[in-house]
């Protein structure tokens, strides 16, 4: 089997496995583990504390060591915290699964952008992360349904069975990925390379403008999400009339869908655009679906009805998961083979950064001002990291040289 399907396969198993895990974790956190408000925020803030520490070491390993390792690991550790989490109902054990799964999804972030670079090459990347962005949507839309469905038998079952999806992924992968074109350095082992290669990375960070702001952007775009995932439910129970027909988690689940099937189309239109030999082309649809989705959180936190709501919200979720091959793509362009992961997860770790400092703040708006309040706020940060990536489009990357070995 070719790395190109081996890749798409994992996909659609990632997505599979995230989804029956997560889509209902919440749900599984309030009504077995017992959480109050101020725990769930907890375990959110230790999730992001672990991904802002986690990140630029597993970004490391991958450049130094194996992008194939790094995801092998990667994918067992989520598999073991997402099983911890799901097999002992306490609020230690969601703090320690939290934590370890939270190391395994940076061992994935940044290690699988930069194989796809390396075994497919840098023209073929963009094409890969926006189809296998469309078989993850498809995988999670399988997962939803499966979560629904093991959820209604118990709640931890979703969490047992995505633990167990993540693992087989994991062994498959250290069986099938193929790591043909990966140049080890010589003396990977030594602190001293590891400090090189975080130098090597901050080095094509600092001589180029464009990365430095699409890694200030992404600390808006993490604020933003935060303040959105934790708070675009709550806007819906606590401010809007669902209809009489279903209930909120059928409603929540069948918008869920929506957007994920519609995100798979909105990639496929956009996937010529996937470039990363032109890189440019990437990053000015991606300012484009920022914007629109500043403008749909907008309308999401001012709408006074349901549907209204729900249109924005839809379009947000589509818009939201499209960007994820695009940013790849645009950033793969701007970076080299020998650095590429520990960049990739520089980007990861401005994200953390995000999510972490985003949360209390735009939970404070809420609080004083309301969710609708917040929300608008959310959708200001969103505004300024678009300035930022349309500045970011005008600067050419201009070579760096590789670490010393």
């Amino acid at each position: 089997m070719s790395g190109y399907a081996v890749y798409l396969m994992f996909r659609g198993v990632r997505g599979l496995a995230a989804s029956t895990a997560f889509t209902l974790n919440l749900v599984y956190q309030v009504h077995t583990v017992g959480l109050g408000p101020l725990q769930l925020i907890l375990v959110g803030t230790v999730l992001e504390l672990t991904c802002l520490i986690a990140q630029v070491p597993t970004g490391i390993v991958a450049d130094l060591y194996s992008r194939k390792l790094s995801v092998v690991l990667g994918c067992l550790l989520t598999g073991v915290g997402v099983l911890i989490e799901g097999l002992i109902p306490a609020l230690f054990a969601v703090l320690a699964g939290n934590v370890v799964w939270g190391i395994g999804a940076t061992c994935i972030d940044g290690a699988e952008e930069a194989w796809v670079a390396d075994e497919l090459g840098a023209a073929r990347a963009g094409a890969a992360f926006a189809r296998g962005s469309q078989l993850g949507r498809a995988g999670t839309v399988l997962g939803i349904g499966a979560s629904v469905a093991l959820a209604s038998i118990r709640l931890n079952l979703p969490l047992v069975v995505g633990g167990g999806l993540w693992l087989l992924a994991g062994l498959g992968l250290a069986v099938m990925l193929p790591e043909r074109h990966f140049a080890r350095p010589v003396e990977r082992a030594s602190f001293g390379a590891m400090r090189a290669q975080i130098g090597a990375g901050l080095a094509v960070v600092q001589r180029r403008p464009s990365l430095v702001r699409l890694l200030v952007a992404t600390v808006l775009i993490g604020m933003t999400a935060e303040g959105l995932d934790r708070l675009g439910q709550a806007h819906f129970l606590a401010d809007l009339a669902f209809p009489a027909v279903g209930t909120p988690a059928v409603w929540f689940g069948v918008l869920g869908v929506l957007a994920l099937v519609g995100s798979i189309g909105l990639t496929e239109l956009v996937r010529h655009r996937a470039d990363a030999a032109a890189p440019a082309a990437a990053g000015r649809v991606l300012v484009g679906f920022e914007a629109g989705t500043a403008i749909a959180i907008a309308v999401f936190a001012l709408g006074g009805s349901f549907w209204l709501a729900a249109a924005a919200y839809l379009a947000i979720g589509m818009l939201r998961a499209a960007t994820a091959p695009l940013f790849s793509t645009w950033l793969v362009g701007q970076t080299e083979t020998a650095t590429r992961a520990t960049v990739f997860s520089l980007a990861g770790q401005a994200d953390a950064a995000g999510q972490l400092t985003g949360g209390l703040p735009v939970g404070f708006i809420g609080s004083r001002l309301g969710i609708g309040a917040a929300l608008l706020s959310v959708s200001l940060l969103l505004v300024s990291a678009v300035a930022l990536l349309h500045r970011a489009l005008g600067h050419r990357p201009a070579p760096v040289p590789a670490p010393a070995a």
